[in-house]
């Protein structure tokens, strides 16, 4: 087991400097996102935009998951992150000499994705070499508190930065954070995992197959993926058509959208804070099951148009559930699966999801023109329902959930 001060010290470390590179991050995603809206006034530029932003990152995260269990993790993040400064610096450079083209901001959007590619599942991989197996679940949670803070900060901090300076000056400021959070970094001393120091035998393909297969001879991860998978196909409409139910339904005031915005961000600081001190039930597999049904009835409930002061208080709630959903759904994969997979099992979790909403947007985009949207929240909601209660008496996840053994 890790001497307590030495891993608390590590911690402390890796997640100041996930703090720095995120706030830098989420300021320029802002930025961006409100210029090309700004600027284009078109719906379908902000598509194009969005697609831009989600798209290499799915693609890359199977690649990526390989890499996360070949190579040191704490090596790939570095490397992530200093990919992502440099193009910020270019990037801002070309708009200092007047090249502010919105064509750029689509392939800085892109190229973003593909350092968040390989970031999401070293990361994901990498704490349990920081973290002891019993802390993994308090630990996750405050990591879940500091997004949800940064969350919260961005736009109301991106807004005001655009009010008195130019885009370009935001694109500093995430090359200046990651800078900081490199420097941390490299203070960081985290051993190579098993795969990583040995030398590799495989192919890439071969590694990415190895993984798939770890994945098909285990029921928990089939059938977790495959809940997580249908679960997030059918948040799609709560996540992307309620700011549309909002204008049709209660006005096109700009501070009910920022409202809910920010009600959200709050919920999810006190649903980070939550699970770090509460740390779910005894079994995880019940504490996902119990916060799948929480995002279920206020789901239900948004479909009913309450009053907008409730309509605000249930999305607080949703936000409430997402990290008690999130955090023991990621120590789950942490505490059972092997070391030398965990990137591999991140990559797919990864590439899981962001894409299934996107892709739920498919389906639940154009009806929302067709049908109401509140119909759409009842429908969802009523099936995540019966999704949550299928997962919650599996006997396979149970079993897991329990630190009983694995299936």
């Amino acid at each position: 087991m890790k001497q307590q001060k030495t891993w608390v010290k590590d911690i402390v470390l890796f997640l100041s400097s996930q703090t720095f590179t995120l706030l830098g991050s989420s300021l320029v995603q802002y930025a961006m996102l409100w210029h090309v809206t700004l600027t284009t006034d078109s719906g379908s530029m902000l598509t194009l935009y969005i697609v831009f932003g989600f798209l290499p990152t799915f693609f890359l995260t199977p690649v990526a998951g390989v890499w996360a269990d070949r190579y040191n993790r704490k090596q790939l993040i570095i490397l992530s992150d200093g990919l992502i400064a440099l193009v910020t610096l270019i990037l801002a450079g070309v708009f200092f000499m007047g090249f502010g083209s919105i064509w750029l901001l689509f392939v800085m959007a892109a190229i973003r994705a593909l350092g968040a590619g390989i970031q999401m599942p070293a990361i994901g991989a990498i704490l349990p070499q920081i973290v002891p197996e019993e802390s993994l679940t308090r630990i996750n949670g405050i990591n879940s508190s500091i997004q949800s803070v940064i969350a919260f900060v961005s736009p109301i901090i991106s807004a005001g930065l655009l009010g008195v300076a130019d885009i370009e000056w935001i694109f500093l400021i995430d090359v200046v954070t990651a800078v900081f959070a490199i420097a941390i970094l490299l203070f960081l001393k985290i051993p190579s995992h098993k795969k990583a120091a040995d030398v590799q035998q495989n192919s890439y393909f071969n590694d990415f197959m190895q993984g798939i297969g770890y994945i098909q001879h285990r029921a928990y991860l089939k059938v977790f993926f495959l809940f997580v998978s249908v679960l997030f196909l059918l948040i799609a409409p709560v996540a992307f058509l309620t700011p549309l139910q909002i204008t049709r339904s209660y006005g096109e005031d700009l501070w009910r959208l920022s409202a809910i915005e920010i009600a959200f961000s709050t919920g999810m600081l006190i649903g980070g804070a939550l699970i770090a001190v509460w740390g779910g039930f005894n079994n995880k597999t019940k504490t996902i099951s119990f916060a799948s049904l929480a995002m279920s009835f206020c789901t239900i409930a948004l479909g009913a148009l309450p009053a907008f002061w409730l309509y605000l208080t249930l999305f607080g709630i949703f936000g409430v559930a997402m990290p008690v959903f999130n955090t023991p759904a990621t120590v789950l994969l942490q505490e059972k699966v092997e070391e030398n997979y965990l990137g591999r099992v991140f990559g797919v979790m990864t590439m899981i999801s962001t894409s299934m909403m996107p892709l739920g947007m498919i389906v639940f985009g154009p009806l929302a023109d067709i049908i109401e949207i509140e119909w759409m929240l009842w429908g969802t909601g009523i099936s995540i329902v019966v999704l949550a209660i299928l997962f919650g008496r599996n006997r396979t996840l149970l079993k897991v959930g329990s630190d009983e053994g694995i299936s």
